[in-house]
């Protein structure tokens, strides 16, 4: 299982979404689910859809619990997480996961992704 996390800001379009997964697939083995908060997940659905990927929302604690490369300090402020991204895909690939790339952030800043990698649940 090789999951993209995705944090994003609320204007993150498509085109910022795809942006911030192509920096962080490059050279990583194909993308099998993506995850994003609990609360953001309708924001990803469109690009979910257009990848005929499985989508995943994080609970707040779940993100909380996660230890993360990052440490952003407004992550930590408004989810009390170092990075979204991170501990998402941390979080939805499932125990014993682990980051295959740190966050990348996206040419506008709009949004983020990381990559992990875990079992199958």
């Amino acid at each position: 299982m090789i999951v993209a996390g995705f944090g994003f800001r609320a204007s993150a379009g498509l085109p910022s979404l795809r942006a911030a997964l192509a920096l962080a697939q490059q050279g990583q083995p194909p993308v099998t689910h993506l995850a994003t908060a609990q609360d953001k997940v309708a924001a990803l659905v469109p690009l979910a859809q257009a990848l005929g990927l499985p989508l995943t929302g994080v609970a707040p604690d779940m993100l909380a619990a996660v230890p993360t490369f990052t440490r952003s300090a407004a992550s930590l402020s408004a989810r009390d997480t170092g990075s979204v991204a991170e501990a998402s895909a941390l979080a939805a690939a499932g125990e014993g996961a682990h980051l295959l790339t740190p966050r990348h952030i996206s040419p506008d800043r709009m949004a983020t992704c990381a990559i992990a990698q875990g079992s199958p649940p």
